[in-house]
């Protein structure tokens, strides 16, 4: 047991580079990789929402119905600031208009899964982050196809139905079956020495999410070209660093802002990849934009995360310096 906790503490860690790593791979040696498709990718993304729910107790969900105003205002700007951001981009930067739909739809889907994997993995509000991404799921069949409509001018039809089943599935089923058994062994020590494994859980599943996309659409990345990339890089950037400010004008305290900052800069680029491909197939500069960001955020999310973690560590050492003296 010790071993395998030495090896999650390890992975937690090193998550970007683990995380860069699968994807490099992934593009190199596309079938390694090639088994994460549909039922493993969604196995894979409920596995990772357990070990979540296996860290949360009575008291974070109390906290959270106790302010719900907080998800609200996180749900808001996830749906103002991504789409909005996207808009100025595409009209700053002159990309062409394939490029711009694919970033735009990025803006206005909902927050991404991952994003609850980073603020575990940067102590940030886990039962926050599971609520921002829910409410902005829910609220996704009509926000994103009328933002879609009001900044692009296109008309893309979301599937209520599918995606209430996949966020049932992915997030709210496996986050409340980690949840009770952690309320009903939680005391226990092996149990106490088993959630220490989870971390390394978590970087591992995510870096087999990251080289399965990277594995589907990698040449595509490599024909997408710097223009798309960096319009990418900004769009993500730029909603990290908003929503930290939003997080600080909300007064939210440090776990909160760190992770209403992940929860908007990270959007479900999975969701616009599929949705691009779908609606918008005489535009396939739509989908690589989409695909791009898939990767992207969640290798940026884990570079975030690390530079949580990194602050933290520094932050330790100066208040250990400091009362030595």
């Amino acid at each position: 047991m010790g071993f395998l906790q030495r090896i999650s503490a390890f992975l937690a860690k090193w998550t970007p580079a683990v995380v860069a790593l699968a994807a490099v791979e992934a593009y190199f040696l596309p079938d390694t990789f090639g088994w994460v498709r549909g039922d493993a990718q969604t196995a894979l993304l409920g596995l990772i929402m357990l070990t979540m729910g296996l860290t949360l107790t009575g008291d974070d969900f109390r906290a959270l119905a106790a302010r719900p105003a907080d998800i609200a205002i996180g749900a808001a700007a996830q749906y103002s600031l991504m789409p909005g951001i996207a808009w100025c981009l595409v009209h700053a930067l002159g990309l062409p208009k394939e490029v711009g739909v694919g970033l735009m739809l990025v803006g206005c889907c909902p927050g991404g899964v991952s994003s609850n994997i980073m603020s575990f993995l940067c102590k940030g509000d886990v039962a926050f982050s599971v609520g921002m991404t829910t409410v902005s799921t829910l609220a996704a069949p009509v926000a994103t196809p009328l933002l879609m409509l009001w900044l692009a001018g296109e008309n893309v039809d979301v599937d209520a139905a599918g995606m209430f089943k996949s966020i049932l599935l992915v997030t709210i089923l496996p986050v409340a079956a980690g949840f009770a058994m952690n309320s009903t062994a939680g005391e226990r020590v092996w149990f106490g020495k088993a959630k220490k494994l989870l971390p390394g859980i978590a970087v591992a599943g995510l870096a087999c999410i990251v080289g399965g996309v990277v594995s589907a659409h990698g040449r595509d990345f490599a024909r997408s070209g710097v223009l798309i990339f960096a319009a990418v890089f900004c769009h993500n950037a730029i909603g990290y660093v908003l929503g930290y400010l939003c997080g600080t004008a909300a007064r939210f305290t440090r776990p909160k802002r760190r992770t209403i900052s992940i929860e908007i800069g990270m959007q479900n680029a999975g969701l616009a990849t599929v949705l691009a491909g779908k609606h918008f197939p005489a535009m396939p500069e739509a989908a690589i934009a989409s695909a791009v960001s898939c990767v992207w955020h969640s290798i940026s999310g884990a570079m975030l995360a690390g530079l949580f973690n990194w602050a933290d560590g520094i932050a330790g050492r100066l208040r250990r310096k400091a009362f030595k003296h």
